[in-house]
């Protein structure tokens, strides 16, 4: 769209309407094609902007899914490691509670066999106390034996000796 350009009366007057006519011809003309111009420029430069951009664009893409490809990896590395970190600690652990449990099963067993050997202990004390006291028991009843038989022998005596008594006197 060329603008018109006014010109002065005195520049009409001076050089004619027709020189001044083309002049304005010439340079609507010269605007027209410096706009056009411009335009095929600035369309140039938009087109090399727009694909400067979209490579800009895919170079940014390219370089997030790297950075992103980046950060999984180092990610599943860390998982892995602390998988790794884990099934150890979980493998120190079990060797720590099958020591414990055997320390503790010999325990146990060490305690049974204090127990068993102080029952054997006092069954053999309470065995020997037993076999003191019937060996008492014993000697009391040899004694009461003696005694009761040379009762027996003295009841049998006086009764041979009355009934020899009795025998005589008759």
């Amino acid at each position: 769209m060329p603008v018109t350009a006014k010109l002065s009366r005195l520049f009409y007057e001076r050089f004619g309407d027709e020189i001044v006519a083309e002049m304005v011809d010439w340079f609507n003309q010269v605007d027209a094609t410096y706009r056009s111009d411009l335009r095929e420029l600035n369309e140039l430069n938009f087109a090399r902007f727009d694909a400067k951009l979209e490579q800009r664009f895919a170079q940014s893409d390219a370089e997030v899914e790297r950075r992103f490809a980046q950060f999984e990896m180092r990610l599943e590395q860390r998982f892995a490691q602390s998988e790794v970190k884990l099934e150890q600690r979980f493998a120190q652990s079990d060797v720590k509670l099958e020591q414990r449990f055997a320390q503790s099963e010999v325990k146990i067993e060490q305690r049974f066999a204090q127990s068993d050997a102080k029952a054997e202990r006092r069954l053999a004390e309470i065995q020997v106390g037993l076999i003191r006291r019937i060996a008492e028991l014993d000697a009391k009843i040899e004694q009461r034996l003696g005694e009761q038989s040379r009762g027996l022998l003295a009841i049998l005596l006086t009764m041979v000796a009355t009934a020899i008594a009795f025998w005589f006197k008759r």
